[in-house]
């Protein structure tokens, strides 16, 4: 029998997107307003200096979330987007 490698044991999982607002920017994270749930939701990121309050951001992560208030997610990549017409208040 061929021995597996763990790496390549693991299924690869599409990444999960939110589109949220930004509410509070520190150094290593987030609090954003996901923009479908309207769900204040915490994001770690290396590169949180880079937005504001009030700018839209796409977050991609592996889908994995806290069950804290509010959820925790880990970002593989934040990106600005264009803010839609609208949306939730949180």
């Amino acid at each position: 029998m061929e021995p597996v490698c763990n790496e390549c044991a693991q299924e690869r999982r599409e990444p999960v997107v939110m589109k949220a607002r930004v509410l509070r920017v520190n150094c290593c994270d987030l609090l954003v307003c996901d923009l479908c749930g309207c769900q204040e939701v915490l994001v770690h990121t290396g590169n949180a200096c880079c937005f504001r309050p009030g700018q839209c951001v796409c977050v991609e992560y592996d889908g994995a979330m806290t069950m804290s208030i509010p959820p925790q997610i880990s970002a593989d990549c934040v990106k600005l987007i264009p803010c839609p017409c609208g949306g939730c208040q949180c």
